[in-house]
């Protein structure tokens, strides 16, 4: 497949093979009855898409339909979405990536950037992909690899394998799939979402983000003739087991299971390189010569096994195994076995009586690196680059990737449980009973003055602290222990969720100063509208005091700050969130430049649009000019982890593309607007015509009533999609709902409001009937990639809604009288958005931008449907008291089946 015309043929073929495969596997364990009801469903889901029947119909095939066909029609067409997935994947890997950094570089040669310039932004640069949770990718193990294994069936197909051997065997593998559980039985545990975030180190990163920092410095060399050997671009992030925001599974024990797991996974690694690397170098010196400092290390490693006498470079390769297999059981234990030379594993008479030679842990990873140099310069001095260059680079590269400590594992926690934390604390110590009962400048000044001394609050025979503020300490002092362990990167950043004040960012500095973390950077987390706009006011009180002046100056003058993306969304709707985003960003870049601070920004994405998601790269480049110095971290969740990272060349793909947006965005004015003052005053006006329709919706008194019946809100609860809960607490109010479950039930009901509701009254009652208005909309849209971004986004999100289906979903609602006012506002609305939408760009429909997602979604249409009808019934039953397991758990079997369908969902 080289073409994207073939990779279209390749999708149809595929389709159709793993359809009629599965359709077998359907009738041979379930029946024939069962395959054609699955077959007609189907049948009539394309009539449904072709305008001959209605989605009523649909319904009524399953309207008291036995709960055990109900349940095996859901599970076949959540696999049919499973496999959808599956083969476009695999098309898109043959499609040439539309970014890469080939294409950034040579966008550079053709400019006026520096070499300086560019060295300055790429030495200083941390460019992050963040993984948290991903409580909407609910595949099991056994799935994803089952999956893999069909995925390289069918690329075995493609190359003109035996059919009938490779249809037997995707007859086996969809057999052995069909009978296992798509869902978990039980919730996830944190430890379990740690293990299943490394699954993708193992399948993808471990090999491509070092790959990708070495692609950027090469880049660099060819275009600036720049020699930066140690840059390291890309540094990966995480969250689980250390993001304790409303999550009360968090504690000290999965903050160190985290650290823990990482660390065991990134000294596996080198070990197993390290095992390939002694393979493959096995030059003796009868033939080739080395350095005196390779003999050294080679005599150093103490082995005297007779056969490799003459091999210096196996010998030194042989004690650096051992010495990281010892740093392996001096963290975790005795699990890592004695080493041994690989070719005396099978021939133990050759083994000395003394066994291997003892080997000392490394103290971090500059002592292995140093050792590695040592090979890779030895090499080079005998005209050997080529072998320097190849899997002992990769080695290299890889250590100053990740360390000992494989990702920064970020701290977060809300400001509310820090000042009820401080309160506990400062009451224990005697400075004061009722720290909550201070005003703002007296709990600063007290903050700062702890700060500046270097005692601690807390004594060994302190008073009793409560539960909250012993488990915050503990997880603190985990943290404490992780750096002392596996270096300073395990964990570099304590997010402090829900800003609001300077003391919110003070609070927890006195508990990182409590536990010795002072390395640790404060990053203030502005989510809600309000909260965005005070953001810049609030960084200008902190900057003010002279401590937290000389506490920025010692980290070379960068303020992190992270903006959130979902509670932004709950409060103002698309627009308003979008906008209040990057004014926000706007007042922080012109707030740092005025005071000499570089700005990193963390965003903190979801996988839906409604919670920031969209295209990483057209997302970086949309910022505002100064917004993006070298330097972006950005959240990764939802089941676009598996998208992006689930194969070694998507994940090339995406990392490209992250990498290219930073370079991009850094080094071009890629926000260039003839008007900036006129246009920010444009989008300030749009954007509260937009969140006044928005506050329209979710000021209705029955609004709440609406969303909790005519969605899947509760049932989502009860999927077992992650460890944390739905809610941060018990209410009933939006605002303390979770991203995810906001997100994931309009999605299910097919309506997507988070991602475009009051778009279409806000542009269409700005520019009325005046053509100067419309014309200077279109003229935003042609030239302001921000402008651009939000309504290409829109359109994306608004593809995968059905209106006419939502009506049904409507119908669960008690109170018909609300139902239908509250349908009608969301279904006009949505209308007149689209309307805008296409008189605004010019497009035919929807989808115009994004042919690839017209098809996927006409592939996908009469699978979509189904799921939607059998959740509607069961739905119904299940309120009206059939609360039987295989109603429940096939309840969830839609929502899993329709998340996988719709993608980037949640």
């Amino acid at each position: 497949m080289t073409t994207a015309s073939s990779s279209r043929d390749f999708v149809k073929d595929d389709i159709r093979l793993l359809g009629r495969v599965l359709g077998r596997v359907i009738a041979q364990q379930e029946g024939e009855g069962v395959y054609e009801l699955v077959e007609s469903t189907r049948r009539l889901a394309f009539d449904v898409a072709h305008g001959d029947a209605s989605a009523e119909d649909l319904l009524a095939v399953f309207r008291d339909l036995d709960i055990t066909k109900a349940n095996l029609v859901a599970r076949a067409f959540s696999y049919f979405a499973l496999l959808a997935n599956l083969v476009e994947d695999l098309a898109d890997e043959s499609v040439p990536a539309p970014v890469s950094l080939r294409t950034t570089f040579d966008k550079l040669k053709d400019s006026p950037v520096t070499a300086a310039q560019a060295s300055r932004v790429v030495r200083d640069a941390v460019v992050a992909p963040v993984l948290t949770a991903h409580p909407t990718e609910t595949r099991r193990r056994t799935v994803f690899d089952t999956q893999t294994r069909i995925k390289k069936l069918l690329q075995q197909w493609h190359l003109g394998g035996d059919e009938s051997d490779i249809e037997r065997e995707l007859y086996l593998r969809m057999t052995l799939l069909w009978q296992t559980a798509l869902i978990r039985i039980a919730r996830p545990t944190l430890e379990d979402e740690v293990d299943v975030a490394l699954r993708y180190y193992k399948l993808s990163l471990l090999e491509q983000i070092p790959a990708l920092n070495r692609a950027v410095r090469e880049g660099l060399k060819e275009t600036f003739g720049l020699q930066l050997p140690e840059a390291a671009l890309m540094r990966p992030g995480s969250w689980i087991g250390g993001d304790h925001d409303g999550n009360p599974f968090v504690n000290a024990d999965t903050l160190t299971y985290a650290t823990s797991r990482a660390a065991e996974t990134a000294l596996k690694y080198y070990e197993d390189q390290l095992a390939e690397l002694e393979r493959e170098l096995s030059l003796s010196d009868r033939y080739s010569s080395c350095s005196t400092e390779l003999e050294q290390l080679a005599d150093a490693a103490h082995n005297d096994w007779e056969s490799r006498v003459d091999e210096p470079y196996r010998r030194a390769i042989f004690g650096i195994r051992a010495r990281v297999a010892a740093t392996r059981r001096h963290f975790f234990g005795d699990e890592a076995a004695t080493v041994a030379p690989l070719t005396e594993r099978r021939r133990p008479d050759l083994l000395p009586a003394s066994g291997a030679a003892p080997a000392e842990p490394y103290e971090g990873p500059a002592e292995l690196q140093h050792d590695l140099d040592i090979i890779d310069r030895s090499l080079r001095q005998h005209n050997d680059d080529i072998i320097a260059e190849d899997r002992l680079a990769r080695l290299r590269d890889a250590i100053s990737t990740f360390g000992f400590h494989l990702y920064t594992l970020d701290m977060r926690q809300n400001s509310e449980s820090f000042e009820a934390v401080l309160a506990d604390i400062f009451a224990a110590a005697g400075l004061t009973d009722d720290y909550a009962s201070l005003d703002e400048t007296a709990r600063v000044e007290l903050l700062v003055g702890e700060l500046g001394t270097p005692r601690p609050l807390l004594y060994p025979n302190h008073a009793p602290l409560g539960e909250l503020a012993e488990k915050e300490l503990g997880i603190f002092r985990a943290a404490a222990a992780a750096v002392a362990k596996f270096g300073e990167r395990s964990v570099v950043h304590c997010i402090i969720a829900m800003t609001g004040t300077v003391s919110d960012i003070l609070e927890p500095m006195v508990l990182l100063k409590e536990v010795g973390l002072t390395h640790v950077d404060v990053v203030p987390l502005f989510e809600t509208i309000d909260d965005l706009k005070a953001g810049a006011h609030i960084l200008e009180e902190l900057w003010s005091l002279p401590f937290y002046r000389d506490y920025l100056r010692a980290r070379g003058d960068v303020q992190e700050v992270m903006l959130g993306y979902s509670d932004s969304n709950k409060d103002g709707g698309y627009l308003q969130a979008n906008w209040s985003l990057y004014d926000a960003e706007l007042e922080l870049v012109e707030l740092c430049q005025r005071h000499n601070v570089e700005l990193r920004l963390a965003h903190g994405r979801g996988g839906a649009v409604g919670r920031g998601g969209g295209p990483t790269y057209d997302a970086i480049l949309a910022q505002p000019k100064g917004a993006v110095s070298g330097s972006v971290r950005i959240t990764e969740q939802g089941e676009v982890i598996s998208a992006k990272y689930g194969a070694p060349e998507t994940a090339r793909r995406h990392l490209e593309a992250f990498a290219a947006g930073a370079l991009e965005a850094s080094l071009f004015d890629t926000e260039p607007i003839a008007d900036p003052e006129g246009s920010y005053a444009l989008m300030c006006e749009l954007s509260a015509r937009s969140g006044e329709k928005y506050r329209e919706l979710i000021g209705d008194p029955g609004f709440i009533q609406y969303f909790t019946e005519s969605t899947p809100l509760h049932e989502i609860g009860d999927l077992n999609l992650g460890s944390r809960p739905a809610a941060r607490k018990q209410t009933t109010a939006i605002s303390d709902l979770r991203a995810i479950p906001w997100v994931l039930s309009w999605s299910q009901s097919r309506t997507n409001v988070p991602g475009w509701f009051g778009v279409g009254t806000a542009l269409s009652g700005w520019a009325g009937e005046n053509a100067a208005c419309w014309d200077k909309l279109r003229e935003l849209y042609q030239t302001w990639p921000f402008f651009r971004a939000v309504l290409s986004n829109m359109a994306q999100v608004m593809t995968k809604a059905e209106i006419a289906l939502a009506r049904l979903y409507a119908n669960l609602v008690s109170d018909q009288d609300v139902a239908d006012r509250i349908y009608t506002l969301i279904a006009d609305e949505f209308e007149l958005t689209r309307e805008v939408y296409l008189k605004v760009t010019g497009n035919a429909d929807l989808t115009a931008e994004n042919q690839r997602q017209a098809r996927s979604l006409k592939r996908r249409y009469p699978y979509l449907l189904p799921l939607n009808a059998v959740q509607l019934e069961l739905l119904r039953r299940y309120r009206a008291g059939d609360d039987s397991f295989l109603v429940s758990k096939t309840i969830q079997v839609t929502m899993n089946g329709l998340a996988t369908a719709l993608r980037n969902a949640g």
